[in-house]
């Protein structure tokens, strides 16, 4: 029996896509952010939105009239936040109880959250439209923020497509911040350190414990060598008294 070419074509076209790997779900995922990222780069480096440090943050928040919109998860939030900032945020806790869902979780537990304290989050539906119920007027200016940086790159992008055009973004997160950048903070932590959690949080606690007690060594150390020699000079000076007393 003959076989017609575009017979035999359709059919392995028809194999091949049945064997076609399909992209995975943390693919898809990575792509998605990836996307993100590449967009919101863009409306940095172009000027759509503005790049401010967070050393720089709080003089051009009092100037410029900039909110804050702090977008972090509500556990990281509750460890050190900017008084009188907003807080929107873009990732919420995953409550799904499906068999791949509950796989995923205890796979992120054992990798992930264990060691960094991280919840398995999923993204929240209704970001725009809770950020659009707290500052209504699009012409509002919003400084976004973070922990690191990137979370809050793909919450401007969302911000920006839904018609906000004046966006201020936190370069580096919170993270980046000093001890004095920001200078009324709310909390039992250190707003640079509050996107750390789980067993890696502890490890912080111990070196920072360790640096306080290297730094008091080191200043014992000094105050001791500075009190040395004061003590020598002094015990010179008054044998240099007592020779000419006796002179």
């Amino acid at each position: 029996m003959a076989l017609r070419a575009g017979h035999v074509y359709a059919s392995t076209l028809k194999h091949e896509n049945m064997y076609k790997p399909r992209l995975s779900i943390n693919r898809r995922v990575s792509l998605r952010v990836t996307a993100f990222a590449s967009s919101a780069r863009e409306l940095i480096e172009s000027g759509a939105v503005r790049s401010i440090s967070p050393k720089d943050a709080v003089s051009i928040m009092n100037s410029e009239g900039f909110q804050l919109l702090d977008i972090r998860p509500v556990w990281e939030r509750e460890k050190a936040y900017v008084s009188g900032s907003l807080h929107v945020p873009l990732f919420v806790m995953d409550t799904d109880n499906s068999p791949i869902t509950l796989l995923k979780k205890w796979v992120h537990f054992g990798y992930i959250g264990l060691w960094t304290g991280q919840y398995f989050t999923t993204t929240n539906l209704d970001f725009l439209r809770q950020v659009e119920e707290a500052v209504p007027d699009k012409e509002a200016k919003l400084l976004v923020a973070c922990g690191e940086g990137l979370r809050s790159m793909m919450a401007v992008v969302r911000l920006y497509e839904g018609g906000y055009r004046n966006l201020g973004w936190l370069a580096g997160g919170f993270n980046r911040a000093g001890d004095d950048d920001f200078p009324a903070v709310e909390g039992a932590g250190k707003l640079q350190y509050a996107t750390i959690g789980g067993v890696s949080y502890y490890f912080l606690q111990l070196l920072l414990f360790l640096q306080a007690v290297e730094y008091n060594q080191h200043c014992q150390s000094s105050c001791g060598a500075i009190w040395y020699w004061l003590r020598y000079w002094i015990h010179a000076a008054q044998l240099y008294k007592d020779g000419d007393d006796r002179r």
